[in-house]
């Protein structure tokens, strides 16, 4: 099964060195275990667009969705045979990227 674990940031900075190599060793770990679906970081909230489609026309918003202290600065798509195994994996995430973070299983496979 596929799990989405974001990363919740509620700093204003990057991730520092000590924390990039911590999160590059956990990747390594997830791919050598066959956990590794994907994984990526996001641009800080500022640089996003927020598009509703559902009228006439699409309208366009700068900024993001939700102003909030708290904002998705990455994530991780994961395997794992359940959600104990998940929620593992994700505190040694939240551990190596020292952030907390959200686990949820994937709608569908």
């Amino acid at each position: 099964m596929h799990y989405l674990v974001s990363v919740i940031d509620d700093t204003t900075g990057a991730a520092k060195p000590e924390e990039m190599a911590a999160i590059d060793e956990f990747n390594e770990r997830l791919q050598a275990n066959g956990h590794w679906v994907y994984a990526n970081g996001l641009a800080e909230p500022g640089t996003a667009t927020v598009i509703d489609g559902r009228g006439e026309e699409p309208v366009f918003t700068d900024g993001p969705y939700l102003e909030s202290k708290e904002y998705l600065a990455g994530f991780w798509i994961i395997e794992a045979p359940d959600l104990d195994v998940a929620l593992r994996l994700a505190a040694e995430g939240s551990k190596a990227c020292n952030r907390k973070v959200e686990v949820r299983p994937t709608a569908s496979e």
